[in-house]
């Protein structure tokens, strides 16, 4: 008899075990998922970040569409690095380009060679898709101020950058990051130089 009540109890007790397990499981799986998301933000806010190409600016280096991710993390603009920036212009638009100079260079261009001078060495520039012809309404010779970058687009003449004032000196603090990866198209994936 008492054989049979200890059966009947483990008999009873069987669907409610399993409902424990089960909302055990699906409380780990929950948990989970927050932790994965909890991570990916602090990833995407702290370390990198992506941003997509729009436009011909970056060509022959990066084309519209291309999808980069990019890091401010440890981060000092150098000279040739690949940069994003907010630049207050045109509704806050992120826009790419290369730093030419960074603070206290100064920068000529001798529009008519299309070649850029940086402290009065001429730029080994491979990555150009154009002669650097086109005159915006900044004045040349400049020197960049302190805190400051000068950027320009591979594309030299179909570029909009510091070579003219509206955009002019960008700000160090308006740098999102250096583009490191080129993660789309797949095709194209790796680093950018």
């Amino acid at each position: 008899m008492e054989e049979q009540k200890k059966n009947q109890d483990q008999a009873d007790s069987r669907p409610q075990g399993r409902r424990e397990i089960a909302f055990s499981e699906l409380y780990e799986w929950i948990e989970s998922a927050v932790m994965a998301v909890i991570f990916v933000i602090l990833l995407f806010t702290f370390v990198a970040r992506t941003s997509v190409v729009s436009g011909s600016s970056m060509i022959d280096t990066l084309h519209g569409g291309d999808m980069l991710l990019i890091s401010r993390l440890g981060f000092s603009a150098e000279q040739g690095d690949i940069v994003v920036v907010t630049k207050p212009y045109e509704d806050n638009k992120p826009i790419i380009k290369r730093v030419i100079a960074t603070e206290g260079q100064r920068v000529d261009i001798d529009f008519v060679e299309g070649v850029v001078y940086v402290n009065g060495e001429a730029l080994d520039e491979p990555y150009t898709h154009t002669p650097t012809n086109k005159r915006y309404d900044m004045e040349f010779p400049v020197t960049v101020p302190q805190g400051h970058v000068f950027v320009m687009g591979d594309n030299r003449n179909g570029s909009y950058d510091s070579r003219a004032t509206e955009i002019g000196f960008v700000d160090t603090r308006y740098v999102l990051g250096k583009v490191y990866l080129r993660i789309f198209p797949l095709g194209a994936a790796g680093t950018v130089d």
